[in-house]
């Protein structure tokens, strides 16, 4: 696969301050936040992120990327999915969101309380091509929320082969495990 040219600096589709800091973390490249409102309207991650990146090269003639992220929860069939960000309703807040969750699967043992955070990243070039990696980070759903760093659901969600909620790790373990990490790293690979 031919590479495109080395990218000195990218436009970030969003608002969220938490997701800009965990990317300029693992890319080390200047970012700049473009936050003009799309409507995320696709029926998969890899739609919306897409559409997000697509606009933000339209309107600032500038490489871009968008991320559609969320969580996919195996006892309610892959929910929230798509919708993690507004299955709580509007303005969710991570208290808002976990509630949320934890009181729809209160009845789910444990053992099957398995999920996994999904995350895709679409980068949208001037030239028209767009191109799309994937980042998957599988664990399960405890009973409560934990710890105090982090955001969305990360108080109730610990990775597979962990003890700690992705609240509870430090940003450096958070971004080497996560599906954000992970999806970033692939794209990072193809600057």
């Amino acid at each position: 696969m031919k590479k495109h040219n080395r990218v000195k600096a990218i436009i970030v589709a969003t608002s969220n301050k938490h997701k800009l800091k965990e990317i300029q973390d693992i890319l080390k490249v200047p970012i700049s936040s473009f936050n003009f409102p799309v409507t995320e309207n696709g029926k998969t991650f890899e739609a919306n992120a897409i559409k997000k990146a697509k606009a933000a090269c339209q309107k600032t003639g500038q490489t871009a990327i968008a991320d559609d992220s969320g969580l996919e929860v195996k006892c309610l069939d892959g929910k929230p999915g798509v919708r993690s960000a507004r299955f709580a309703g509007p303005n969710p807040t991570p208290e808002k969101l976990c509630n949320k969750l934890l009181k729809t699967i209160r009845n789910t043992k444990y053992g099957i309380r398995k999920a996994q955070f999904v995350c895709v990243i679409a980068i949208a070039y001037p030239n028209g091509k767009t191109k799309t990696v994937k980042g998957i980070c599988r664990g399960k759903i405890i009973h409560e929320m934990r710890g105090n760093k982090g955001f969305s659901y990360d108080p109730v969600f610990v990775p597979s082969g962990y003890k700690k909620t992705f609240a509870e790790m430090s940003p450096i373990t958070k971004n080497r495990l996560s599906h954000r990490g992970r999806a970033l790293r692939k794209l990072k690979r193809s600057f």
